[in-house]
């Protein structure tokens, strides 16, 4: 066996390969694996590496463990009481900092660098590389605002998806086998490590732990009190400049406007840890900083997080347990719980604060027509505005489970892949449901991560379609045998009301998973429809009064002959046939009578 590394020095023979070519360099798949091996092999009852899944590609996804006493069992770390940590690194595999931050904690915790007692009750789980297939696309072509490594990998997988826009939809291999990882393990905290684009700015680490009316209250007051607090003096004593936020400029061209609000809808993956009722840390690290610098930033925040969650285990843990049992009360009925948060979004309310920038000069270009922003070498500060004001923009009340037709298979394959329990009705049934009828939307020409999605939130939402109007009816149904039931009273009821709910900012029906609905699958001719028309204004003067009204309010409706037929038509018994706009999904209020097994 090769001699373990000594307690407080990494030894010539156990430098990790970026700390042996100086931080030039970060090292690809193959030497992480094999740096990794051999402290796996130094320290076999401590160390274990397990791949989790298979990306896009079929290369391996890695999680390495961590444990004091050699247990690697899941159930029995909980039944102890002792605290999983979740690490995730290089989902944008140009941002592989953290990746290099965790080679070297891992080693010098083993070593005894930082105490004899490693990790306490903490069992330290990481991910060294999320996003294997664009880590292997190494180039010095990729981050084109980034300081270093010299060969960084691609931000998207092998089919070109972001996986940090894919969480709740799960269209990836690799977000598949996460949340099966996820959910095997359920760790207590979650932390995702990024490196920075945008404005220049002095801090080196910026932080931020979710903490909006959308989190459990509790465990929105320990992080604000106790856990960012912690991590700031930490970081600010091992000689780091942090922000704990994220960092977002109201005009990319002028930091003195202060910051804006960050919306964080669960297709990114710390806001899929609010649906999963555990805390969530996103990390980014400032890209212009030296690669020396982003790393040893990104392992005092790691190793100053390992000493919190030691010393707040139980803490932490009743936090989980109680977010867990909230979530599992939303499905009681109406009232039961109150309303689920759907958004949550600025208010525009600001606090000022002193920004630590660097200095800038604006001014006209003549390359791009707009302002340019030239930033220069020297520190520059100012009070400049922060949105801190938050509100819940949107919510529902959740009913008491949901039903899903059969035909729906790639709607109900998503909520399997997250692990969420279902039922199957045994037989055909008919009953009394409240479903949506969706009017008015609008989708992008260009596609978004592989779909034509109508999201919302910030620039996404400028530039990417339009959601319309989903209003609630109660009528009489039909479900065939083998309809999926989906209950509520389970701690991912979260999960099931954002992906189910069409207005939830990353619901199915917003990615298209429901876009056939929409679709008109009979018509009339033009001579049809204007004798209809004829006759059901005779013999409906309030249509006629609406006809006329809509002329005059809707200038594109007016110009367009067709939509002008279809308005009769769609008020017609042929064209409430269709269904078109039916949101298929039904909200129940009653198990009672449902035939199930």
């Amino acid at each position: 066996m090769e001699p373990r590394p000594e307690a407080g020095s990494s030894g010539p023979n156990w430098r990790t390969p970026a700390e042996v070519d100086e931080y030039r360099t970060t090292p690809d798949y193959a030497a992480t694996r094999r740096f990794l091996d051999r402290l796996a092999a130094a320290f076999p009852g401590q160390v274990r590496i397990e791949t989790f899944g298979r990306t896009s590609e079929g290369r391996p996804i890695d999680l390495v463990v961590v444990s004091d006493d050699g247990i690697f069992d899941p159930a029995a770390i909980h039944a102890a009481g002792r605290p999983i940590l979740l690490v995730q690194n290089a989902i944008h595999a140009g941002e592989m900092d953290g990746k290099d931050a965790c080679l070297a904690l891992l080693r010098d915790l083993l070593s005894g660098k930082h105490g004899a007692e490693p990790l306490g009750k903490v069992v330290w789980a990481f991910i060294p590389i999320y996003n294997v297939d664009g880590h292997e696309r190494r180039s010095p072509y990729q981050r084109i605002n980034q300081n270093g490594p010299a060969l960084a990998g691609w931000r998207a997988n092998g089919a070109n998806l972001n996986l940090n826009r894919d969480y709740l939809k799960a269209d990836a291999p690799e977000t598949r086998a996460f949340l099966r990882m996820f959910h095997r393990w359920l760790p207590d905290f979650f932390v995702d490590n990024h490196v920075t684009d945008g404005a220049d700015f002095q801090y080196d680490v910026t932080f931020r732990i979710d903490a909006g009316p959308d989190v459990h209250p509790p465990t929105a007051a320990w992080a604000r009190e106790v856990a960012v607090p912690e991590l700031t003096r930490h970081l600010e004593a091992s000689g780091h400049c942090p922000f704990p936020d994220t960092i977002f400029l109201k005009d990319d061209s002028d930091p003195s406007q202060g910051l804006a609000y960050f919306e964080n809808p669960p297709r990114f993956s710390t806001g899929q840890m609010i649906l999963e009722n555990r805390p969530g840390l996103l990390v980014e690290l400032h890209m212009l900083k030296p690669y020396r610098t982003r790393v040893a930033g990104n392992y005092e925040l790691l190793r100053a997080l390992l000493g919190l969650l030691n010393r707040e285990a139980e803490t932490l843990i009743a936090l989980n347990r109680g977010a867990d049992r909230a979530a599992e009360e939303l499905g009681g009925g109406p009232g039961s719980a109150g309303p689920v948060p759907l958004v949550v979004a600025g208010t525009g309310q600001t606090t000022p604060i002193r920004f630590r920038g660097v200095e800038f000069v604006r001014e006209p270009s003549e390359v791009s027509g707009g302002v340019r922003i030239r930033y220069g070498s020297k520190p520059w500060e100012a009070t400049v505005p922060m949105e801190t004001g938050v509100r819940i923009e949107t919510s529902v009340t959740p009913p008491v489970a949901y039903l899903i037709p059969t035909p729906w298979t790639s709607v109900i394959e998503v909520l399997e892949t997250h692990g969420v329990p279902l039922l199957r009705l045994t037989s055909p049934w008919s009953g009394r449901v409240e479903r949506y009828r969706c009017t008015g939307m609008r989708w992008p020409e260009r596609p978004f991560e592989g779909r034509h999605p109508i999201l919302r939130g910030g620039a996404v939402e400028r530039e990417f379609g339009r959601f319309g109007r989903c209003e609630p009816v109660v009528e009489t149904v039909a479900f065939p045998a083998g309809s999926v039931v989906v209950p509520l009273q389970h701690r991912l009821a979260k999960v099931i009301v954002h992906w189910l709910e069409p207005a939830a900012p990353d619901s199915a029906l917003r990615w298209g998973f429901f876009d056939a609905i929409f679709e008109q699958k009979e018509d009339g001719e033009a001579y049809v429809l204007e004798s209809l028309a004829r006759e059901m204004t005779a013999s409906d003067p309030g249509l006629l009064a609406e006809f006329n009204a809509r002329l005059g309010d809707d200038p594109e409706f007016a110009a367009s002959p067709r939509e002008r037929l279809q308005f009769f038509y769609r008020r017609s018994p042929w064209g409430r046939a269709n269904q078109v706009g039916v949101y298929p999904v039904a909200r129940l209020t009653t198990w009672e009578g449902l035939p199930l097994p």
